[in-house]
């Protein structure tokens, strides 16, 4: 993330070799063309228009996070939530702040607001100019999974700290990033990790960025919603 910050927006890890790595998670692509959702083995691509369709596999990424999604614990949702209510509900139900949770939602949304990048070219501007134009998507009784990774405070410029979720409808033909959304029902499957693998791209755009910004935190929080 600290990378992206800096207009890093190209890596060398192909989509093939990332889903050897985990079958659920999310990230962008090379030129931030999308968001990305790693979901039951299959990488999606979730476009700025709000269209999904499965990535090739040839496709490079310079950021993702994945993890072999085994449920370690699970709750119903039988009234409806909204984000914070939720967050807070998946926070009562962890051992730890200190450790990595991947979360999987699965149900029915009254609405969810999503936002995607949209593809840039060189010469590349910052992650904080990149992400202005990015174009927000309202689904509205939908169907679908939220899916994504809770991490440490700690991870923060390595990863996304807190919360950050990708959504994909139920026939996995549209989704984004999630912003914000309201649960009418569904079911929250939880996977608490403490093993991190980080591997670090060798591309010169990555060995020359500035990985110390000042206000990267503030950054992140502001471009990830």
């Amino acid at each position: 993330m600290g990378a992206l910050l800096d207009g890093v927006y190209d890596g060398d890890v192909t989509i093939r070799e990332l889903l050897q790595h985990g079958d659920f998670g999310l990230g962008t692509f090379n030129g931030l063309d999308g968001e990305m959702l790693v979901l039951d083995g299959v990488c999606y691509q979730l476009r700025s228009d709000g269209s999904a369709h499965p990535a090739e596999p040839g496709q490079l990424t310079p950021f993702a996070v994945v993890t072999w999604f085994e449920p370690d614990r699970s709750f119903d949702v039988s009234e409806p939530v909204d984000r914070a209510a939720l967050k807070c509900r998946i926070d009562e139900s962890l051992p730890s702040a200190n450790l990595i949770v991947a979360v999987r939602v699965t149900g029915d949304f009254s609405e969810i607001r999503t936002r995607t990048v949209t593809e840039q070219h060189r010469p590349y501007p910052p992650f904080a100019e990149a992400t202005q134009d990015q174009r927000e998507v309202i689904f509205r009784d939908v169907s679908g999974t939220l899916a994504g990774f809770r991490m440490p405070d700690y991870e923060q410029g390595v990863s996304v700290a807190g919360y950050h979720s990708h959504f994909v409808d139920a026939e996995r033909r549209h989704g984004g990033h999630a912003l914000d959304y309201l649960l009418a029902r569904g079911r929250v499957e939880i996977s608490v990790r403490s093993d991190l693998h980080l591997s670090l791209p060798r591309t010169p755009e990555f060995l020359a960025a500035e990985m110390n910004r000042p206000d990267a935190d503030t950054q992140i929080r502001k471009t990830e919603g």
